[in-house]
């Protein structure tokens, strides 16, 4: 029996998901997410704001870049279901609120979340608790990847149709796998059927990160480090693509920040942007 601790969110999940909720508390509209629905599902004491990695100003790049890469994201998904794409599977899902916050899309798809099975018994619960239920196209995928055990099983039995298509994303995990560990991840995406698309972030070598966020990368890494799960891998943008060519893929772009910035900071007036060299996104279909 897991205890307490260990069925709560990763330190990880959570401040990804506290970021999006000061997105809207702390940056002026237009928000390039709402999302406030992790916020709601952590519940933390009222002072989470006053956090040393909450600081309005320290964070704005990086927060900028989680949002960025979350509403990509669900444009890309919004996109192939409107193209008949029913499946959509989340890789290490933590607090993804896609499921809540647009039920009007996520209804029309399967979402699989594949999540160790702590953190997402807990995540189940609160949704229950807080009155969003767990509908059945929602699908809880518990992997438990330290014991070894393979997310295309978990997916297998939790009613996904290896005959049919699917976008499979992952985001803020590729730097805690090893490169072997990535390119199989590649290699099996890229074996579902014709037509799936998988997007996934990726962290650049932090030599090449913006100068004046590479303090906060060097701190992040030296503290995944310091809790046991350090960063073992980081892509330029040609090895990505070339991964992903290797694996099978089709067709693989890279999506850069300054991509996401023309997208959804160009008419900000506050200088709100995702960094650039950090975490970008590999986008590829099959």
């Amino acid at each position: 029996m897991k205890d307490k601790q260990d069925a709560a969110p990763d330190s990880t999940a959570a401040r990804v998901a506290l970021w999006r909720a000061l997105h809207v508390e702390a940056d002026p509209p237009p928000h390039v997410l709402e999302d406030e629905i992790g916020l709601k599902l952590l519940a933390p004491d009222e002072d989470w704001r006053r956090r040393g990695d909450m600081d309005p100003q320290f964070t704005r790049p990086f927060r900028a870049s989680i949002v960025a890469r979350a509403r990509f994201i669900e444009d890309l998904v919004v996109e192939q279901a409107g193209r008949g794409l029913g499946q959509y599977v989340i890789l290490g899902a933590g607090l993804d609120s896609f499921a809540q916050r647009r039920p009007e899309i996520a209804s029309r798809l399967k979402v699989f979340e594949i999540d160790q099975p702590g953190p997402q018994a807990w995540k189940r619960q609160r949704l229950i608790e807080l009155g969003f239920g767990v509908p059945d196209w929602l699908r809880f995928v518990p992997v438990d990847f330290e014991a070894g055990e393979g997310w295309r099983d978990g997916l297998a039995t939790a009613g996904f149709d290896d005959s049919k298509p699917a976008i499979v994303v992952s985001t803020g995990v590729s730097m805690y796998l090893t490169k072997d560990a990535n390119a199989a991840t590649l290699r099996q995406v890229a074996a579902l059927a014709p037509g799936s698309a998988l997007a996934m972030t990726f962290l650049l070598p932090l030599e090449l990160a913006d100068p004046e966020i590479r303090p906060g990368l060097e701190m992040a890494e030296k503290g995944a480090r310091a809790s046991g799960t350090p960063f073992l891998s980081f892509f330029t943008p040609p090895e990505i693509l070339a991964l992903a060519r290797q694996a099978g893929f089709g067709e693989a772009r890279h999506v850069s920040a300054a991509d996401l910035t023309r997208r959804y900071f160009m008419h900000r007036t506050d200088g709100l942007r995702p960094p650039s060299n950090a975490e970008e996104l590999l986008v590829a279909t099959t």
